[in-house]
Parts: C-alpha cells; structure tokens; sequence
C-alpha cells in the first residue's frame, strides 16, 4: 500500500478540519527587509517597453511580435544585476505561453544560459495561466508574469523573446529592473535555466492497476536508470530549484519516484530522496483530495498551486527552491527524478531547472519543437480513472 492510499484510508476515519485558506496561511519571511535602511552602492535602472514617444502605446500594439520573429528586449551593456523581471502578454493564440521561448545572454556568450518556453520558465509548464507566489516567481491578476532571481553579469545582458506560434503577439509589456554597478565581484555565478520535457516518460510496464501492487513495489533502482533529467551542468556552481508540470496519462498518485542527485561524475546519487512529495516539501501525496477538489498551496520556497487528482488526464504543478541551502558542485551536476516506482509511470513531465554556475556552460538539449511542446494525453496504457 502506498503512502497516499495510507493516508486516505486513515483521513477517512479521522476527520482533519482545515479552515479555508489555512494551507496557505503561513508565509517564511524572505527576509527582504533585513538591512533596508543601509546604504546601496549602486544606480537603479530600468529598461521597459514603455512607448518611446511619450504616447501610450507601452505594448508596442503598433508593432506586434511577429510569427517567426525573434525580438530583443533588453540589451545593457556594462556591469549589473538583474534583480526583477515583469512580463505581461496580449495574444490570441491558444498555449501562447509554450510557443513563445525566452532565452538570456551573459557578457556577449553566443549560447543562451537561459532557454525555456517563457510559461515554463513562471512555472506555468501545461500552457495556462494561473496565480501563485514564490520567492523567485510568482504570477499575480491578471496574468502578470514575475520573476526576482537574481542575475549577474561583468559585460553586457541581452535578453530576447522569439514567437513560435503561428499569429502576432498582439502587445508583449516588459520590465527589467537592475543594479548598474562599476563591477561585480568575481564570485558571483551567472543564472541559468534549463527546460526538459518527457512526453511521455517510458514507463518499464503499462500492465499494472495500481501504484501498489507488489510487481512495482519491489522494484530496485539505486543507481537512477532511466531517471527523468532535471537538468545536467558542467563546471562549478549551485542548484537552487525547479518548477515541474505534470499531465497524468495515468491513473492514480503520479508521485512515487525518488529524487536522485549526481555530484561531480557520482555513478551512485549521493542525495537520494523518499518521494516526490517528500522532495517538493509536501507528504502523504499532498492528501486533501476528494472527488470533487484538491486542496493547493504556494508558500516562499515550495508548493502545489495546481493539484488534478488521480484520474488520467489530471494535471499539477509543484516546486522546490534550494534558498536555504544550494546544491554544490565543482565539476558537474546531474538533477534527476523517478517516474514512479523506478520509473514505471508514463506520465507527461515538464519542467524548469534553475542554477548559477560559472561559463562557459555545457550545451543544453535542443528545444522541443513547438508541436511536441504543447500538453497533449497520450494513450501508455495502464489505469485510467481511480475516482468515478
């Protein structure tokens, strides 16, 4: 029996009462307001999309982002941190949020160090919009897009956004807000972001009825094989977290899998975790569900905003920040997770990984073509409906 058929057999007998709005109740201080009154040492700036004529036109209505096209949005050149960004977006087109790729530029690389759908990147990795608060992201009514992940650079940013749907960005509103500083210590990492997708990921059998049964259970798998990646680094740096979408293609609790890290070239994961609940901070697979809703929450540095069920075609959204305690490495880092018991799931992942580390920085897998990109069930077998 798994933990979260254990833990709604025994909700069923003791009755938890919750007042509303009690999961999210408790925010941990940022700790934003240490230090305010101390002096800065740095020139506050902004670049934005406000109309250059002094009219009213801050979205570029009168020059909309066209299919195809690859437009810069900020270009500053010097030395700086990047300490907020805003989007909003104007557009027709359905799943614009994963047709639309953002990607960064540090002191004038040719690769990207940033390149995600720019909805993954906020967290919104099943192309819909919806509102939550993090520390690093949070998206706020209606539809405004934040991100306060700091992002060094010693020689220049660029930061573009290129429309892979098939209709015009109607109107794309932007902020960047920064520190422009003479320079920056050498010790600062530059941010990266990396997305990947499984779509589905290949679970080793589609012949099962539940997470339970004794065939998955006693399953092994201490080395990681056929883990889904989170993200792979080379060089010296620290992982600070991930945002991870999941569309069910199958019934009952998605997250069995353990999370699993490779430090530095291990062949064996040194950071092994207990679930994937129990990694994005939650336990008893996040328990609360009924047939008729799931409880969420979204606190600073983890949560579940978005939480389907267990019926095929349920769709979540949980993430996990390092703030308190970064993962090292000085060679190499391989982020991984279990698609159920040693992977026997084939669910949809999406996902978002974020980290600072020094450049240059190893390749990153191609892009998904915007077809494969966007949410789609896919038939893998297995159960189907575990409410009716």
């Amino acid at each position: 029996m798994t933990r979260r058929s254990i833990f709604m057999t025994y909700a069923a007998v003791v009755v938890i009462a919750l007042l509303p709005g009690t999961l999210s109740a408790q925010t941990p201080s940022t700790g934003e307001l240490d230090g305010l009154s101390k002096f800065r040492n740095y020139k506050a700036r902004r670049i934005s999309s406000h109309d250059r004529t002094g009219a009213n036109d801050d979205g570029q209505w009168k020059n909309p982002i066209q299919s195809g096209e690859t437009r810069t949005l900020a270009e500053i050149k010097g030395s700086g941190i990047i300490k907020h960004i805003w989007f909003t977006i104007a557009s027709p087109e359905q799943q614009h949020l994963k047709k639309i790729v953002l990607r960064m530029y540090w002191d004038g690389e040719t690769n990207p160090s940033v390149e995600a759908p720019i909805g993954d990147f906020f967290g919104l990795g099943l192309g819909e919009y919806f509102m939550y608060e993090s520390a690093p992201l949070s998206v706020g009514s209606q539809k405004a897009l934040n991100s306060y992940f700091e992002m060094p650079f010693s020689n220049g940013a660029r930061i573009t956004v290129t429309n892979e749907g098939k209709q015009k960005i109607d109107a794309f509103y932007y902020n960047f807000d920064y520190e422009e500083h003479a320079s920056i210590p050498n010790d600062l990492g530059r941010f990266h972001a990396q997305y990947r997708q499984a779509a589905p990921n290949k679970g080793w059998t589609n012949e099962w009825t539940a997470n339970s049964d004794a065939k998955i259970n006693d399953r092994t798998n201490p080395r990681g094989d056929g883990n889904y990646v989170i993200m792979e680094a080379t060089g010296r740096g620290h992982y600070v977290g991930v945002t991870h979408s999941i569309l069910q293609n199958q019934a009952d609790w998605w997250g069995e899998g353990d999370d699993m890290m490779f430090i530095d070239g291990e062949t064996t994961p040194s950071i092994i975790g207990t679930g994937a609940e129990d990694y994005y901070l939650g336990a008893w697979g996040y328990g609360g569900c009924s047939r008729e809703k799931c409880d969420t929450f979204a606190y600073q540095r983890y949560g579940n905003p978005m939480n389907g069920g267990e019926n095929r075609g349920a769709k979540w959204m949980v993430y996990r920040y390092h703030l308190e305690l970064p993962v090292t490495f000085t060679k190499s880092l391989r982020v991984t997770i279990e698609s159920g018991h040693a992977n026997h799931r084939s669910d949809n992942y999406y996902t978002v990984a974020y980290w600072y580390q020094t450049e240059p920085h190893g390749a990153f897998p191609a892009l998904p073509r915007v077809e494969e990109r966007i949410p789609r069930l896919k038939n893998t077998g297995g159960p189907e409906m575990k409410y009716q």
